[in-house]
């Protein structure tokens, strides 16, 4: 709690000086002869910054009415993404939750029915940005760059992530009973292109497309006025080839 701070003055004194009261942590200032004016300062401390380290909201009583695109539940003591989802409500008989959901474990996607209103679990699955630093063997390393804890996936934990992930990218890592379970990409990144066949004279973003070979090893359609060397953003979600920086929009 900060201090009170109170000033008195006397005629016979010039200049002034601080004492601190240690019983009401107030500091009185009062003036004194032949020294210069000096007012204490309290600084404040840096702050410190820590990583993104979040849980996700939960409600207090979830429900399959409650299931949305991204949301994560426990189905049989595991937890599950929803990637997709609709309420159906018959003419006749109960209303229900179809959705289509992929393991965070195994990667298996499957279609599961829920009868509308049941009480379900949500999946405890924390959020944390992670950097990926470099590639040892079939190994991907990846950082907390406040704690510099090592995070290491296989290259079937990765799979076709690994078509866009470059080192120094940030990432989300989801975490469920401390254990990794999937990671997030950024939606778009820069690729630099390291191999196509030449842009003709007259192309036009309007034109065809051709393949290109893009600096992690991937193959990207792009227009045909782009060259080797350039460098071009992509979805990683669909791999689609989504411009150029700073000159297309």
């Amino acid at each position: 709690m900060a201090g009170i701070t109170t000033f008195s003055t006397s005629s016979s004194s010039p200049c002034l000086r601080s004492s601190t009261s240690s019983s009401s942590s107030a500091a009185t200032l009062s003036l004194s002869s032949n020294k210069p004016f000096i007012l204490p300062m309290r600084l404040s401390s840096t702050p410190k910054f820590t990583p993104l380290r979040h849980k996700s909201t939960k409600i207090m009583s979830f429900t399959s009415n409650d299931i949305k695109v991204g949301a994560s539940i426990e189905v049989d003591g595991a937890p599950w993404k929803v990637l997709e989802f609709l309420h159906v409500k018959p003419g006749k008989g109960a209303a229900f939750v179809r959705t289509k959901i992929r393991n965070y474990v195994t990667g298996s996607t499957v279609e599961k029915t829920f009868r509308a209103g049941i009480s379900m679990s949500e999946a405890d699955v924390a959020k944390e940005v992670k950097q990926y630093t470099y590639k040892e063997g079939a190994q991907f390393v990846f950082m907390d760059l406040t704690t510099y804890e090592e995070i290491r996936l296989n290259d079937s934990d990765v799979g076709d992530k690994k078509k866009w992930l470059k080192e120094g990218m940030d990432c989300v890592m989801h975490f469920w009973k401390g254990k990794c379970i999937d990671f997030e990409l950024p939606i778009t990144v820069k690729m630099t292109i390291v191999q196509t066949d030449p842009g003709l004279k007259g192309d036009t973003a309007q034109g065809g497309s051709k393949p290109a070979t893009v600096d992690t090893g991937a193959t990207v359609s792009v227009p045909l006025f782009i060259n080797t060397g350039e460098d071009i953003l992509v979805d990683t979600r669909t791999g689609n080839y989504m411009g150029r920086p700073g000159k297309d929009k």
